[in-house]
Parts: structure tokens; sequence; C-alpha cells
């Protein structure tokens, strides 16, 4: 009666140890934490901000085109040779200027020599100040558009991807918990294992036990314990994985707080309704996709509109390097471009945008289809976690009771020992198994939790 009394006492010490291993403060005040580190910390998430802040920089780049530009222009020149002018001046003027010198009786009117001129600029310099403003030109106008609805696309992305490695994050921290507790349950198992190898030795020595029992005992010690290390090494790949999303060193350690039976309260009121939201952002981004197809087949269709700029030039001209008040101009004129025919490429691609925007708005059905589809499956999926959940705990009532019968039997010489290795092993899959199925339930919450995008993000 005392042994049998020792193996009850540290029966039920082993199962409220394991009970009572974690913590009952609340998980989600740790989860949001590590949301929010993930949030600060992921590697692909910082990937994204980046391609959002490109995005802004486009849009900025789009509005400054309907401000002036203002370029410096210089160009230098020389050349020799090419065609050359006759200017024949000596010929058409010396004969009038001989003539009047005779008349006059002076010489006030010199001789000129005939002169050539070249075609090609020798020594020449233009250096300008270019201003050119933009008066109607509608591409600026929908690139302008377009790149507004870049910029919220982008947004967009980032929020779909902040819920992926919500739910990421989630499955991670439960896969986490499910190896710690599957380690407490096979460390538990293997108390009793240790416990049934000295019981066996005590009756061997006594003379009423068998040494096949004990033989039998100590390879059921060595096979949990093999088992044990490997639950053990999956609690540190669950580690590793786990910290690898919040970009964190590999062997930093993990806050073990849960608060199992508040989230199991949460399912009964997620499988009575299903709350699928309308505008999620895959909706809104697709949304948007849609809008920039409207503005792209907008913008074709405008390729008849004229385009009107007007430009200034300051600058200077001389051969030589001259700068005064002979070589300073200025200029200002209007620039005027009206198509004309172009090979109907302006057309066809009008007729391509619009397949572009037909394609997008189907494809947006399609996905608010799918997404409703996935929250329906999901709440499904929640649904099934949860019954086998609760059959696992009956399973494991069953299998506690069926335990401490064997044990007494066996103690008594009403049981055989294979029936206490078959019970206790009973026992320990059937724990196993509760845990498993907690986990996948809190995991199937994760799931509907991103199918229905229901998680608040800031």
């Amino acid at each position: 009666m005392l042994t049998l009394l020792i193996i009850k006492n540290r029966f039920y010490f082993v199962l409220l140890f394991t009970l009572l291993s974690f913590s009952v403060a609340n998980a989600q005040d740790v989860l949001k934490a590590y949301v929010d580190t993930a949030f600060k910390n992921n590697i692909v998430l910082k990937q994204k901000n980046v391609s959002l802040e490109k995005a802004q920089y486009a849009l900025k780049s789009a509005r400054g085109l309907f401000l002036p530009n203002v370029a410096f222009q210089g160009a230098y020149q020389t050349a020799d040779g090419g065609r050359n002018i006759p200017l024949p001046l000596g010929d058409l003027m010396n004969p009038v200027y001989n003539t009047l010198n005779q008349i006059t009786g002076g010489n006030n009117f010199p001789m000129l020599e005939n002169q050539t001129i070249n075609f090609l600029p020798k020594n020449f310099h233009d250096a300008k100040l270019r201003t050119t403003v933009p008066i109607i030109n509608t591409d600026i106008i929908y690139n302008k558009r377009i790149a507004e609805q870049q910029l919220v696309l982008k947004e967009f992305e980032v929020q779909i991807y902040k819920r992926d490695l919500v739910k990421e994050i989630k499955i991670a921290y439960y896969n986490y918990l499910s190896a710690l507790a599957a380690v407490d349950v096979y460390k538990s198992g293997l108390q009793l294992a240790k416990e049934g190898l000295r019981v066996n030795e005590k009756l061997l020595e006594n003379g009423k036990g068998l040494p096949a029992y004990v033989l039998r005992s100590q390879s059921e010690v060595e096979s949990v314990n093999a088992t044990l290390l490997d639950a053990e090494q999956k609690v540190n790949n669950a580690r590793l994985y786990f910290n690898f999303l919040l970009n964190r060193d590999a062997n930093d350690a993990i806050i073990i707080e849960a608060n199992d039976k508040t989230e199991l309260a949460k399912v009964e009121g997620l499988l009575a309704g299903l709350n699928i939201v309308n505008q999620r952002e895959e909706l809104k981004a697709l949304g948007q996709v849609e809008g920039i197809s409207k503005n792209v087949q907008k913008m074709s269709g405008q390729f008849a509109v004229p385009k009107l700029g007007a430009f200034l030039d300051v600058g200077t001209q001389s051969e030589g390097f001259h700068f005064n008040s002979n070589t300073r101009y200025y200029m200002v004129g209007l620039q005027l471009d009206i198509p004309i025919f172009s090979g109907n490429r302006n057309s066809n691609k009008q007729k391509e945008s619009s397949l572009d925007l037909r394609n997008a708005q189907l494809n947006s059905n399609l996905v608010a289809q799918q997404l409703a589809l996935s929250a329906k499956v999901s709440q499904n999926n929640l649904r099934s976690a949860y019954q086998t959940y609760q059959s696992s705990q009956k399973q494991f009532e069953a299998a506690a009771t069926y335990l401490r019968l064997i044990d007494r039997g066996y103690l008594a010489g009403a049981n055989s020992f294979v029936e206490t290795i078959d019970a206790r092993n009973q026992y320990t899959s059937s724990k196993i198994l509760v845990n498993i199925n907690l986990y996948k339930v809190l995991t199937a919450m994760a799931n509907m939790e991103r199918e229905t995008a229901s998680y608040v993000i800031n």
C-alpha cells in the first residue's frame, strides 16, 4: 500500500507540474509585444517599407513635372574647310569708291577686298539657361494620378504582409509552446518509466518479479529518453524559426505566457458567426489596380490632345569667347505638338489598356470569391480542430483513469506488466494528443483571424 501511495502521489505531482508548467498570464499581450517587435525588425517588412518610400519619391517626381525646368546648356564648335560663299565686295564697290575719291579729290573711300564666308562655325560658343514650362500636357496629369494610386497600392502591400506576419508569428509561437508541452509530457513519461523500472527491480529483489520485466522497463526508459531528446530538438528548431521572424538572435529566449482557457472561450463565438471583412487590404489593393488601369486607359485615349509648352533662353553667342552686349541674347517661344499619324500605335495601345482594365476587374471578382471561400474554410477547420480537441480531452481522461486502475491491479497482482506498459503508453500518447490538438485549435484561430482580417493593425 505504501508503494502504491508513493506512485499515486508522484503521478499526481507530475500531472500537476505539467498542467502548471505555463504561466497563466495573458498570452495575447506577449504576442502583441512580439508582433510589434517584428513590425520593427522583420527584414522582409523593411524591404516592403523601402518600396513604399520609393513610391513616395516617385509621386514627388510626378508632381515635380508640373513645375518649370531650368537647365544650363553650353556648346562649343570649331571647324575648317567645307563649303564657302564668295562675296565679291571689292569687285562691286571699288569702282564706285574710286570714282567718288576722284570727284571729292580725297581718299575717303578705301578700297575693299573680296571676301569668302565659310558655312562652318570656327571657335564658336553658345551658352544659355533654358527654362521650359508645360502648359498643356495630359500625360503628366495622369502620371501624377497613377503615382498617387501606386503609393496607396504599396501601403496596402505593407498592410497585407503585416497580416501575414502576424499569422506566422502566432503559429510559430504556438508551435514552440506545443513543442515545450511535448517535452514536459515526455519528461513525465520518463519519470513514470523510471518508477516502473524501480518497482520491478524491487519486486525482483524480493523474489516476486521477473528479470524480463526489468529488461523491458530498461528498454522503455531508453525509448522514452530518445523520444525526449527528439522533442527537445524540435523545441530548438521552433525557437530558431520564431526568432528568425523577429530578426533576433537565434538563441534569444522566448517568453512563455499562455492562458489557453481564455483563448478557447473565444472559439464558440467564432464558430457562431462568420464576419468577413469586405474591405480587406487585398480587395482594396485590387481596387487600386483597377484605378491605375482606368487612368492608363484614359491617358491612352488622350493621345490626340495637343501638347503645348513654353521656353525661355537667356545666353550668349560669339566666336572667340567674347562676352559683351553684342553677344548676349534672349529667346522666348512656344512649342506645339499635334499628333497626326503614328501607324495606329496609339489606338492599339488604347485597346490594350482596355483589356488590362477588364482583366483587373475580373481578377477582383475572382479574389473576392476566393477570400470568402478561404474565410469559410478557415472557420470549418477551426470547428474540426475544436471538436478534435474536445474528443482528445475525453480520451485523455479515460487513459488517466485506465492507468490508475492498471497500476493498482499490477501492484495487487491482478494485471500483467505488459498491461502497465500499454496503459502508460496510452496515457502519454493521449496527453501529447491533447496538447497537439490544443495548439491546433489556436493555430486554426490564427488562420481564421488572418482570413477574416480581424487583427487590428495600427
